[in-house]
């Protein structure tokens, strides 16, 4: 990320050096690896690995470093910089001119929605020329939405100081203490996901000598200043272990409170909106394992059971008065139903799903996702007609389930911070494609006329919403299933005619794209390109069944056929060409660009494959990468003959062959925990090897600072964006093209 703070990115950073001689694309050197599939002693391999191993050679296992140090390799990475530095240096002019587009948009001094805790209204602003935020909080006072206009100010944490003299800077999980007197937060500084805790006394502003490093995201309060509950990984970076610790006393002598052996399985904990019950919760993609610590009694009180592992058995738990609530998908509720038991019952040890009674009739066609609990009301989160909804109904748990509702025909809506218990409010967030991040207060009481009050929506420079149009369409995928797509371009672009096109994908994990607002796509909008996501399967858009019974597993080749439909219907529709389609996925959505190119390299011009994870076989096999192992039900394991070919199928690296393929821009950071360098290097090598097309060419940008999720400090991340985009819109033939 950023080596400083600096008031903005300055266009120095685009001005590439000029080599005498025109730099050749890199391609990495070959020496033979065997890779086995199938059991190895010593290892995981599975609970079913094949006794007659398989055997494959991975010319470039090289490129592995866990350090991140090798030189050879750091060296390739350089060269792979350099080369596509050489090939864009161009297109500098337009990234120049993008980037300032991005900073027209954007309101730089700013402020965050507030949300209630306590006596006082949490928010974070940021301020024009520095690239991080800053953490506030002002008294509560009579305000009802937002605190008083008058009130007076306390920063509570500067990120910008954080940040001084730091490369990467993530911060997150910053939380006051249940008194509101001191804060803790957590602070990544290379990008890998590992972060240590500090802690703040918000009186002095001073730093207590509490640190806990090799943390695994937030800590938790207990129910006093004196205690926090937090994670740590292993050497897969897994998180498996929970930790209590005393305030005062060294991270040495922490209490370990339990740790999960099973390597498919990942720890989680987390306070009820109560503050009276710790959850402790162990996950594999599958199976749900949960236990709840009544802090009532002291912070070091024993963890009870709910209900022991059952394989595909998977519940979430919320404490309300005497019961818990339980979102679950027992008895095949794929979209789950919703249940509660009592805490006597669960404090008895006798909390299990034979005890668990239904609050509701159980609705296929309504996904439940979260659930948010009031002292008189209940708010679900959860899906329905391929959007997301809230609904509503009241604490007594015997009423009529009644839908928030909204005049936009696509949009996206979640809970906002809701941390005040009693109270008719309900904070929601709400866009869409043409309407920015809104945060209100809605009011539950049924006899308000005017439910909806406004508390912030995010200011965006020169942007009128009448200018863009939204639409909802659907593609046939092969198997005849109707896929959805949710479609933005400005208001004078015809769609009857050939435009300029993006479609986006991810299709995994049964993670959503919805239809909300994203600022960054103005410059290819006031362009006339149109913006489409494609809602396949593999994703959660059409509800949990979409992901759990069409879109993983043995029947992920889904994900890809249907976004090839997509662009299939948008071409054969008339609303773009080939030459001007341009594609994106990210990290899983990487999983996809690599597909789509092998299957159908004809129906792209350019393709966007940030941090993609395209080295499904190697690195399925092997249980040391982190993630590998808890995946195996996700993909399935290449270990076990059940997988192993239909994975092999769909692995890109593997399945990249002799064919003209389209451009494609790969991004990429050396740090990153979740998809490895070596991944996208291999395939930017692979693919130039055996693309027969002389008109296109494969870029690698490797970030050697970051992780996953790229730039932390804004102004670089749109600098990056502006990279990107500069390239794309050369691609589809739009770098000349003024604004409509």
């Amino acid at each position: 990320l950023v080596p400083r703070v600096f008031a903005a990115v300055p266009r120095a950073q685009f001005r590439f050096s000029r080599a005498m001689t025109k730099l050749a694309a890199p391609i990495a050197r070959q020496e033979p690896r065997e890779v086995i599939f199938g059991a190895v002693e010593g290892e995981n391999r599975g609970s079913n690995p094949m006794k007659n191993v398989v055997k494959r050679n991975d010319p470039w296992f090289w490129l592995r470093d866990d350090d991140r140090k090798s030189e050879e390799i750091l060296g390739h990475l350089r060269s792979e910089n350099a080369f596509t530095e050489q090939e864009v240096a161009h297109l500098r002019p337009l990234m120049d001119k993008l980037y300032d587009e991005h900073i027209s948009h954007l309101k730089e001094t700013d402020d965050q929605a507030p949300y209630r805790s306590g006596d006082w209204f949490y928010y974070t602003r940021t301020v024009k020329g520095l690239s991080y935020k800053f953490h506030c909080r002002k008294p509560a006072g009579a305000g009802l939405h937002v605190p008083a206009e008058d009130a007076s100010e306390q920063v509570l944490l500067d990120e910008n100081k954080v940040a001084e003299g730091k490369p990467q800077c993530v911060v997150q999980g910053v939380r006051p203490c249940p008194d509101h007197k001191l804060l803790g937060y957590s602070v990544d500084f290379k990008g890998d996901e590992t972060y240590a805790v500090r802690f703040l006394n918000l009186a002095s502003d001073e730093y207590l000598p509490d640190q806990l490093d090799g943390v695994t995201g937030a800590v938790v309060w207990g129910t006093t200043s004196d205690w926090v509950f937090y994670r740590t990984q292993d050497e897969a970076k897994r998180s498996y272990k929970l930790w209590r610790h005393k305030m005062g006393q060294n991270q040495e002598e922490d209490v370990c409170l339990f740790t999960e052996a099973d390597e498919l399985f990942d720890v989680h904990h987390g306070k009820t909106k109560s503050g009276r019950f710790l959850v402790l919760e162990s996950a594999s993609t599958e199976t749900t394992e949960a236990y709840v610590i009544d802090l009532e009694g002291g912070n070091d009180g024993q963890a009870v059971l709910i209900q022991a592992r059952e394989f595909e058995l998977r519940y979430d738990i919320e404490h309300l008065g005497e019961s818990f609530l339980i979102w679950t998908n027992k008895d095949k509720a794929v979209n789950r139903r919703l249940m509660r038991v009592s805490v006597a019952d669960v404090m008895a040890g006798k909390g299990g799903q034979e005890s668990w009674v239904e609050v509701m009739p159980y609705d296929s066609t309504r996904e439940i996702a979260n659930v948010e609990v009031f002292k008189d009301f209940v708010a679900i989160e959860g899906r329905q007609d391929g959007l997301t909804q809230l609904w509503l109904m009241n604490g007594d748990l015997d009423g009529a389930l009644t839908r928030v509702k909204f005049e936009e025909e696509l949009y996206e809506v979640s809970f906002g911070v809701n941390k005040v218990m009693d109270t008719p409010f309900l904070r929601l967030e709400y866009s869409s494609l043409t309407t920015p991040v809104t945060h209100y207060d809605y009011d539950m009481r049924s006899e308000s006329p005017d439910r909806f009050h406004l508390v912030k929506r995010v200011e965006v420079l020169e942007f009128d919403p009448a200018s863009y149009v939204c639409s909802r369409l659907f593609a046939k995928a092969p198997d005849g299933t109707q896929i959805p797509m949710s479609v933005v371009h400005h208001k004078t672009v015809d769609p009857k005619k050939p435009n300029p096109c993006f479609l986006y994908g991810y299709g995994s994990y049964g993670i959503c794209i919805d239809p909300g607002f994203n600022r960054t796509l103005l410059p290819y909008l006031d362009r006339g390109v149109v913006y489409c996501i494609a809602h396949i399967r593999g994703g959660g858009e059409m509800g949990r069944w979409w992901y759990e019974e069409q879109g993983k597993y043995l029947m992920k080749r889904n994900t890809f056929s249907d976004f090839i439909a997509c662009a299939d219907h948008l071409v054969d529709s008339g609303m773009t060409t080939p030459s001007q389609l341009a594609i994106e996925g990210r990290s899983a959505g990487g999983l996809l660009m690599g597909n789509v190119l092998n299957m159908r390299p004809d129906l792209f011009q350019i393709a966007v494959a940030g941090v993609p994870f395209v080295d499904l076989m190697t690195t399925m096999c092997d249980p040391s990468i982190p993630l590998t192992t808890g995946e195996w039900e996700e993909w399935g394991n290449p270990n076990e003959w059940k997988y192993h070919d239909y994975m092999l199928s769909y692995s890109p690296l593997d399945n990249v062959r002799p064919q003209a393929y389209p451009n494609v821009l790969i991004t990429a950071g050396l740090h990153d925990p979740r998809v490895a360098y070596w991944e996208p290097t291999k395939w930017a090598t692979k693919l130039r090897l055996n693309n027969t097309s002389e008109k296109t060419q494969v870029l690698l940008k490797m970030d050697l600072e970051v992780g996953h999720f790229s730039a932390s400090d804004r102004y670089r991340y749109l600098k990056e964006k502006a990279f990107e985009q500069a390239i794309v819109l050369d691609k589809i033939g739009l770098a000349t093209v003024s604004k409509l």
